[in-house]
């Protein structure tokens, strides 16, 4: 395939795109009622970038990976502040272009893929519109040329039927489909830089492969330079040439991205690529169920859309069922027919051995109670101007009325259980890591002493360590409770570590059922098999094996 042309400025020394130096950055927090402060997220970061090459920036959640790949266009999101060093972009430091020369360059120089694009497309828009905007904006091509020049990137993606696609909206097209339209977005107006930033995470393992292998050919083809963000070291072992480990906003490790797969130098980058899921013993059923999901049906725009196609699923007192499956499968739907937020058109749901009304508005509060939700983003499950003792505070207040001391002896417990402490109960949720946010957002569901909880991809924004922190603190509070979990998740390495039940959907049914040990014994079906296959390892041409191997199987059917 020939490549595209690509404008070509000034350049660094040796072919240098980036080059970042000594990097500090601020941020200025304002807890209410207290006096403002300062906290630092990037502390003397360096960097270099050239041209045509990938760089994955690594680390977990609090790390200021998103910070560093976001000062490369001069922008510091809320209230974040750059306070020291230099951007140098094209040979020229950008931060001393002023606000006018740093919008020209974002989107004309440098490009952003965001984590979720879902919440990056207009709604109200359709698709083309959006993707050759920062072009006519930024007058790199008229309207006639940048259309043409999407059609090409959708054609280069994968996307299907490429010459109309752009004439949908944002919601007729899948979650992994929506994804490779924003990375056309970022190429059209042919950028030297593109920061992608988490932009598979969110999707599931048979997407991801899609994805993943569009955008390293989209990169190989254009001689695109890019900044490749994620906490997910065999997902950026399979797209970038060089690695950079960081944590705590502080530079760990840098090297070549054989080297740090095979030879980490430093303790924290050898526990990362060392991280060993969960070795979890299934558990045998007992007799009788906390909750049975009987041959239920449910769906959206007034009985139009079949969501749910007789779902039937069991879940027992201190055990774990995991539902597993792609993205539009049914998965988070079906926690939606549990809670009552999408009432069932046909089938039961029995809790604890009595009928569950079918709408949440109908279920009294003890009912409320014991069935309990973890929600994937802990930033936005939290009120960021409560302090956690309030967060954890507010289920005891409601569904035991506590107060005072006692509440806050209660909260004191809690924290010890999820291994923070008391010393954080005054602190607020932008002072807290990723995963110290989600230990808070299970300390509050366990608050409301739950039968159940439904854990909705907890651990899929966390970095692989942080994350089997998370799981093993699950099965601890399982243990010690006998709460029981429904783990909704795309993560067939966390299904492993946690479940003793696996349901495997696929567009709306249960197509595999059982232990654990069955479900994930051969022969497989179809999905099933797509689906262990597709779970990415930590080594490097992995995705191409992956893809080749696809490619073969579809051929031969």
């Amino acid at each position: 395939m020939a490549k595209a042309p690509s404008r070509r400025r000034s350049t660094g020394e040796g072919g240098t795109l980036l080059d970042i130096r000594n990097l500090r950055i601020e941020a200025k927090i304002y807890p209410p009622g207290e006096t403002p402060r300062k906290i630092t997220i990037v502390d003397d970061v360096s960097l270099t970038l050239q041209r045509g090459k990938v760089l994955g920036l690594i680390g977990e959640s609090g790390a200021g990976k998103s910070t560093i790949g976001l000062s490369s266009m001069g922008y510091g999101r809320g209230g974040v502040r750059i306070t020291g060093g230099e951007v140098i972009l094209n040979g020229r430091d950008i931060m001393k272009d002023g606000i006018n020369g740093l919008r020209k360059l974002r989107g004309s120089e440098v490009c952003y893929v965001a984590q979720s694009a879902a919440a990056a497309f207009n709604p109200a828009h359709r698709l083309m519109d959006q993707v050759v905007e920062a072009c006519l904006e930024h007058g790199t091509a008229k309207r006639a040329e940048a259309e043409k020049r999407a059609v090409a990137l959708f054609k280069k993606l994968g996307l299907p039927d490429p010459e109309n696609i752009g004439k949908r909206f944002p919601h007729q097209v899948s979650g992994g489909q929506l994804q490779r339209v924003m990375t056309a977005m970022a190429l059209c107006s042919e950028p030297d830089l593109i920061v992608f930033d988490e932009p598979t995470t969110a999707l599931d393992v048979t997407t991801q492969i899609d994805v993943l292998a569009a955008i390293k050919d989209a990169i190989s083809d254009t001689g695109v330079a890019a900044l490749y963000i994620t906490h997910d070291l065999a997902v950026v072992a399979q797209v970038a040439d060089e690695i950079m480990v960081l944590r705590h906003g502080k530079l760990v490790e840098w090297g070549d991205t054989r080297q740090i797969i095979k030879e980490p130098r430093q303790q924290y980058t050898n526990a990362l690529v060392s991280v060993h899921h969960i070795d979890h013993r299934e558990k045998k059923p007992g007799i009788s169920t906390v909750l049975a999901v009987k041959n239920v049906t449910a769906a959206y725009g007034g009985g139009l859309i079949k969501v749910l196609k007789n779902v039937s699923v069991d879940i027992f007192p201190g055990q774990t069922l995991a539902v597993v499956g792609e993205s539009g499968s049914g998965k988070s739907t079906l926690a939606r027919a549990i809670t009552g937020l999408l009432p069932p058109e046909q089938g039961s749901i029995e809790f604890a051995g009595k009928p569950l009304p079918r709408r949440l508005s109908e279920r009294n509060k003890d009912e409320l109670r014991q069935l309990q939700m973890i929600y994937q983003m802990a930033d936005v499950a939290m009120n960021p101007r409560q302090t956690v003792g309030t967060i954890i505070g507010r289920p005891l207040e409601f569904y035991f009325g506590l107060r005072g001391k006692e509440r806050d002896n209660r909260v004191a417990e809690l924290l010890d259980k999820i291994e923070m402490g008391k010393g954080f109960i005054d602190r607020y949720p932008a002072e807290l890591s990723g995963g110290q946010k989600q230990r808070v957002c299970i300390a509050r569901a366990l608050a409301a002493k739950p039968k159940l909880i439904i854990c909705d991809e907890v651990t899929s924004a966390l970095d692989p360590l942080v994350a089997n922190g998370i799981l093993k603190l699950l099965l601890e509070l399982q243990a010690e409770e006998a709460v029981a979990y429904l783990f909704i998740t795309h993560d067939l390495a966390t299904v492993k570590s946690i479940a003793d039940s696996i349901a495997v959907m696929y567009r709306g049914e249960v197509v595999r059922y059982g232990p654990k040990s069955q479900v994930l014994t051969p022969p497989f079906d179809a999905y099933t098999e797509l689906l262990l296959s597709s779970v990415p390892e930590m080594e490097i041409g992995w995705l191409e094996k992956a893809i080749k191997t696809r490619r073969m199987e579809s051929a031969g059917n």
